[in-house]
């Protein structure tokens, strides 16, 4: 079945393809979540008319995710967490950590745009992806630090 994206689908394509998915997909997911239209000429001219509007507010969206970006170039994040005498965390660093850490710092990052690629679990430094938009990803460092029994 030709589906017309209305919106970015993570694995299937971006707003404004014409793609091809089994009509149970299309029929149980795309169709409820407002995703995607079914490929016919009334839907084509009207993805048409809003493409301007959308393109306008990504263009906005790009240049603030631009700014971001440079605001986090180079940027070191320092978390304390309770660690075992290995270097063990007692459980591990969520995006969410992470996301409240750089909203201290003044950067306003939604949780959900952090890519933690593997569990932080262990005392160091870590590499973690935040991806801001759709063509713009910065790289954050996380040097994850044992919390001392002063503290405690």
């Amino acid at each position: 079945m030709k589906v017309i994206l209305a919106d970015d689908v993570r694995g299937l394509g971006h707003r404004g393809d014409t793609v091809t998915v089994k009509p149970g997909y299309a029929r149980n997911f795309l169709f409820p979540q407002g995703v995607a239209y079914e490929a016919n000429d009334a839907n084509l001219r009207r993805l048409t008319e809003e493409k301007k509007k959308y393109d306008t507010k990504m263009s906005h969206q790009k240049t603030a995710a631009d700014e971001t970006a440079k605001k986090m170039e180079g940027l070191t994040i320092s978390l304390t967490k309770k660690a075992g005498d290995e270097g063990v965390l007692y459980g591990s660093v969520t995006a969410t950590d992470i996301a409240d850490a750089l909203t201290a710092r003044g950067i306003d990052v939604d949780r959900r745009r952090i890519e933690v690629a593997e569990p932080i679990k262990r005392v160091g430094q870590h590499t973690v992806h935040i991806r801001l938009h759709r063509d713009v990803t910065t790289v954050l460092t996380v040097d994850v630090q044992p919390l001392t029994s002063a503290t405690q």
